[in-house]
């Protein structure tokens, strides 16, 4: 069994439908829910997510998202957008069976980008922070329900995004002026607020970060199954951890395909970095690919189509090749 390939979840331009033809007919093993950025705030990372969550709403500032004290456009148009993304999705995945991700911002980037009334991030007040986690999971909770009843036959995969995590471990997350940044988060609150999260979904939970230094062994004590990440960020300072995480059964997205245009190895020596940590790490070959999906380093809105359609397509023979030739 190959653990295979699948992409990272934004893609260009602002069609539903092409989007979810990509996704699909990229993947047909492991396809995923495609985002479209392109088409303004609501359809953006943090926008899709604050329309998921229950009893809170947001609404576009200059400045970014800001809480509101009742749905208003944005959170209306948030949640219209994924309706057609979802419809889109379930037209191309008539009888589908098998894997199937979904993704959403995780607690601890969806803290570090809303902003409380007042402009600073919700991420300085603690009790604020729990609210928007519980919120999230009841959100989430929700809408994975709705995805189970749109397509039955799919093993749904939950994606957290969370590109803000190691800043926020680290408190390195910038003030509203600039000058100054938020205290770092308790490292137990930050992996039990995590866990909470990760716990509305019995299946697998996987999260995505491509920025440097992945918390690895944090996410998986927190719970979860899989690691998505920019292989070309790792250095040696991760192999204990990376070396653990495999061995105690966490999956790697290995993004190894930059995600904005530019020439395309052949599909083997893409994964040439992941053969040789493999070796590193002294783990058996075999392995190798039950370990390892390949992804596009991150998402795909600042690449052209073309190249959008390309790097899938050039992922999924990579994850062939690993599976042929692990050594």
């Amino acid at each position: 069994m190959s653990a295979g390939a699948t992409g990272v979840g934004s893609l260009p331009g602002g069609d539903a439908r092409e989007a979810a033809r990509t996704a699909t007919g990229s993947f047909e093993d492991f396809p995923y829910l495609p985002e479209l950025p392109a088409r303004g705030p609501g359809a953006d990372m943090i926008g899709r997510s604050i329309g998921l969550l229950v009893d809170m709403y947001g609404h576009v500032e200059p400045s970014g998202w800001r809480i509101s004290d009742r749905p208003g456009r944005d959170t209306r148009r948030a949640r219209s957008w994924l309706g057609e993304d979802l419809d889109a999705l379930e037209e191309f995945t008539q009888g589908y069976t098998g894997r199937l991700k979904v993704q959403a911002v995780g607690p601890w980037t969806l803290a570090a980008a809303l902003e409380l009334h007042g402009g600073e991030a919700m991420l300085q007040d603690a009790g604020a922070c729990r609210d928007l986690a519980g919120s999230l999971a009841e959100g989430l909770r929700e809408h994975l329900a709705d995805v189970r009843k749109r397509i039955p036959g799919a093993d749904v995969v939950l994606q957290l995004d969370e590109p803000s995590l190691t800043a926020v471990l680290l408190g390195r997350v910038r003030s509203a002026s600039g000058y100054r940044t938020y205290r770092a988060v308790d490292r137990q609150v930050v992996e039990g607020t995590l866990r909470e999260v990760f716990a509305v979904h019995d299946g697998e939970v996987i999260v995505h970060s491509c920025a440097p230094e992945v918390p690895f062994g944090l996410l998986r004590r927190a719970g979860a199954t899989g690691v998505s990440f920019d292989f070309s960020l790792l250095t040696e300072r991760e192999d204990d951890a990376l070396g653990e995480a495999v061995e105690g059964g966490t999956k790697l997205f290995a993004g190894v395909v930059p995600g904005t245009d530019g020439p395309l190895s052949d599909p083997g020596g893409s994964v040439m970095g992941v053969r040789k940590l493999w070796r590193r790490l002294g783990l058996a070959p075999g392995a190798l690919a039950e370990s390892v999906v390949v992804t596009p380093a991150c998402g795909l809105a600042g690449a052209s189509p073309a190249y959008a359609r390309a790097v899938q397509a050039h992922c999924a023979r990579a994850a062939r090749s690993l599976a042929d030739n692990p050594e």
